[in-house]
């Protein structure tokens, strides 16, 4: 059956070929384990149960999952198995299970959750490029969607990510997810348990996208809107071809970024310290939990 999840509807039968997401229609997955380093209501005490899928519908040349998102790394499970990895997380003290990269996995996701669904919330953490029509099929499984907004510019989501459409694609997808879960709610422990996260993270001579990301959240989404405004850039993947972001971002372009949402009223909102842009936070891909 031709493959049309995600936005770039490449129409490749991927159980012959891989698609545009470099991957077939079977799971791949790189690391299944508990988790620390997201937003705090997400981590907790207890750790986020994290399951990172290989492969990826966006090409950023910054990636920091460079090795599974195009790098093609994971092991190949059952929808049967990606069940069980459910189970075995939440047994483990999960505060949730947490979806890295699932878009182009949708369909078999979903066959895993009618197998089991887990008792504590479903997290799909995604890059913000994400068809409408496949995010309507989670709406009953979903409970927090933890996503990006990278881009406001096509001519720099073209460059950095061969997405000319992203803010396009992104923009419905997030309006979609608020309409899902508009409301933010959280349990006695403050871990979240329904409700959107909007990531953004700064990159370097880029905080013209950021302030116009912040000023459309502000002018279209809802009052009630979390952001999470990160400074974890590290220069990965290509960004060394790319003079301007590779290097990290500097405490006046966070601080910068940090005004505008001060100027704009945001209220909800993460931040980060620049001690966090260190590849000591990205997770090993080494197949734990798989």
């Amino acid at each position: 059956m031709q493959c049309n999840i995600c936005p770039r509807k490449c129409n490749i039968d991927r159980s012959k070929h891989t698609g545009y997401c470099g991957i077939t229609d079977t799971i791949k997955i790189a690391r299944a384990e508990l988790h620390f380093w997201e937003e705090p209501c997400i981590s907790g005490t207890n750790g986020s149960g994290t399951i990172f899928f290989s492969g990826c519908p966006l090409r950023c040349v910054y990636c920091q999952n460079n090795d599974i998102s195009s790098g093609g790394f994971g092991k190949e499970i059952s929808a049967e198995r990606l069940a069980e990895i459910f189970r075995e997380l939440e047994e483990k003290g999960a505060h949730n299970i947490n979806l890295v990269t699932p878009t182009h996995y949708s369909e078999q996701i979903l066959e895993a959750f009618s197998i089991y669904r887990p008792k504590i919330p479903v997290v799909y953490n995604c890059s913000g490029y994400e068809s409408v029509e496949t995010l309507k099929k989670f709406r009953d499984i979903v409970d927090i969607y933890l996503t990006d907004i990278k881009y406001f510019d096509s001519d720099v989501s073209l460059k950095y990510s061969k997405a000319e459409d992203y803010f396009d694609v992104a923009s419905l997808a997030v309006k979609e997810m608020i309409s899902q879960q508009p409301e933010n709610i959280f349990d006695e422990y403050g871990i979240m348990q329904k409700g959107v996260i909007i990531r953004h993270l700064v990159l370097p001579l880029n905080l013209t996208q950021t302030k116009k990301i912040l000023e459309w959240i502000k002018s279209e989404l809802s009052d009630n809107v979390i952001i999470s405004l990160m400074s974890q850039y590290v220069p990965m993947g290509k960004a060394s071809e790319y003079k301007e972001i590779n290097r990290k971002i500097t405490s006046r372009e966070y601080e910068k970024a940090l005004g505008f949402m001060e100027e704009l009223g945001f209220e909800n909102g993460f931040m980060q310290e620049l001690s966090s842009s260190k590849k000591d936070f990205i997770p090993p891909f080494n197949l734990d939990g798989v």
